[in-house]
């Protein structure tokens, strides 16, 4: 059973079903994966740390003895309990995969200790892979997928972790502090922590955009978001200047033409979401756009619609593989690319 949507997927991981035996939490995510994996564990087992009652396997395990994972599924619990056996899978080869599949698919079919769980966390693993197909198949196995934190979820996630430490920010630091933010959720997580100490656990501060100012200082990927809001609003001297300060920061070609990509697809978000009847602030909101930024934002999504960006996407994929390309001059591919984006964006009008 897939629990695809975030909703279906924490009421489980919050109050897991007991005719459900095994759960699949995989994801590009790792940092989301691990939380996940971590919150369930504590979920389907009195004590998911003790070695007598959980078991332990990784892929490398697997290559070592591949009876291990149906050694472990029969298993019992020495201390009484449900017993949980976790499986790890740090790559994504044939073999591990199909073993694992085929344990989940015995043990959800009840061929094992029928009071186990059996938890598996993988990386991202696409359709065609056996455990997957098998997770999704099975009635009593689910498979949660773990995608990349999207503002909303960062902004939560930092909501919740400042208040353990009784501090908090402005609505205008927060938007400051997520766009900042990795996607990553345990690199989000440190810089949260690191946040906190900044502005003192306990001390019920508020922190201000004005006071994050020397916390997040000036970052290349700064230089880098301005140059890609300037090439789409036409405004290509202004986009050269800044991908020149971030290659001066130590920021290149790749960089750049992933900032353009990200603000392109910020614009198609918000296009998409006009045309299913939103309101184009409320579609900008959506879309993650920082509130210093967002009158600019608004005057291109009125020029750029769906149509113009598909057009702009092939150059934006050829750029971005022209840079990987050894001995390519990246810097110069970025700046040709600006130029092409702010060419059509004077041609809208902007």
């Amino acid at each position: 059973m897939l629990l695809n949507r975030r909703p279906d997927a924490e009421r489980f991981l919050g109050a897991p079903d007991p005719a459900v035996r095994a759960a699949l939490v995989f994801g590009r995510d790792l940092g989301v994966v691990r939380e996940r994996a971590q919150a369930l564990a504590g979920k389907v087992a009195e004590r998911p740390d003790d070695p007598f009652d959980v078991a332990l396997v990784t892929d490398a395990d697997l290559d070592d003895d591949p009876a291990r994972l149906a050694d472990e599924l029969m298993a019992y619990s020495l201390m009484g309990g449900r017993r949980l056996v976790r499986l790890k899978l740090s790559t994504e080869r044939a073999g591990p995969d199909r073993m694992a599949a085929e344990a989940l698919e015995r043990h959800a079919a009840g061929d094992f200790n029928p009071e186990a769980f059996f938890l598996i966390e993988a990386g991202n693993l696409d359709r065609n892979s056996a455990l997957r197909r098998a997770a999704e198949k099975a009635k009593a196995a689910v498979a949660i997928p773990c995608y990349e934190d999207e503002v909303g979820d960062l902004a939560r996630l930092t909501r919740e972790a400042l208040a353990k430490d009784k501090v908090s920010l402005s609505a205008d630091a927060l938007d400051l502090f997520v766009r900042r933010l990795p996607h990553e959720r345990g690199v989000a997580r440190r810089e949260i922590e690191r946040l906190a100490l900044y502005l003192g656990p306990g001390s019920g501060a508020v922190g201000t955009a004005d006071d994050l100012t020397d916390f997040l200082g000036v970052e290349p990927e700064a230089s880098l978001a301005d140059a890609a809001q300037d090439a789409f609003g036409g405004r290509l001297a202004a986009a050269q200047a800044g991908l020149r300060r971030a290659a001066q920061e130590g920021e290149g070609g790749p960089a750049a033409v992933r900032a353009m990509s990200q603000h392109l697809a910020r614009l198609r978000r918000t296009a998409t979401l006009r045309a299913a009847g939103a309101e184009l602030a409320e579609a900008a909101k959506a879309s993650g756009v920082f509130w210093k930024n967002e009158r600019e934002f608004l005057r291109q999504a009125r020029a750029w619609g769906l149509a113009q960006l598909a057009e702009v996407q092939p150059e934006l994929l050829a750029a971005d593989r022209a840079c990987k390309q050894t001995g390519a001059p990246d810097q110069l591919i970025a700046e040709r690319l600006a130029l092409a984006i702010a060419a059509k964006a004077r041609r809208l009008g902007l």
